[in-house]
């Protein structure tokens, strides 16, 4: 056996030790038990739902902004600085929901898409899957965030010009 390949731990005469196999090799010689694929808790698969219409909803602010500041309308700074607004919140919820599925080991991908469906998969603590999210579902949450965020915003007013 050649020298460079002694004692390195990622050879071992000429086979390759995977990366998974060097840790539960390591795992077995400290007597922990070896990582369990649970699948996603009913809890974990709707922050991932909804990560994924906040991603959605913020898309469509941030088009309807630029559609807004591209007009012609007489109250289009208005509705440019509301926008602007309802991004600006949107995108801290959108940070939010990533913290926690960081926080949860977690990742999304959109892997395809068809007419009615959006697929994604997911690494859950080591478990994949797929998740299927239709359009309407999509696009019911989009319209019920934004009406969410524009009612909060609206409310926000109305208590500062009661108090004037």
């Amino acid at each position: 056996m050649s020298k460079k390949l002694e004692k390195n731990g990622l050879w071992e005469s000429s086979r390759m030790i995977l990366p998974q196999h060097k840790e539960q090799a390591m795992l077995m010689r400290n007597g922990s038990a070896p990582l369990t694929l649970e699948p996603p808790t009913t809890k974990e698969i709707e922050i991932m739902r909804n990560h994924i219409v906040l991603s959605f909803t913020l898309q469509v602010i941030e088009k309807k902004n630029i559609e807004i500041e591209m007009s012609s309308q007489t109250l289009k700074l208005l509705y440019s600085a509301t926008t602007r607004l309802l991004a600006k919140n949107i995108r801290e919820d959108v940070k939010k929901t990533k913290k926690i599925l960081v926080e949860k080991n977690i990742s999304v991908f959109e892997n395809s898409k068809d007419e009615h469906a959006i697929y994604y998969r997911f690494v859950c603590r080591g478990h994949k899957d797929e998740l299927v999210i239709t359009k309407e579902f999509v696009r019911a949450g989009v319209s019920a965030r934004i009406g969410g965020y524009i009612q909060s915003l609206v409310s926000i007013l109305q208590k500062v010009s009661e108090k004037e």
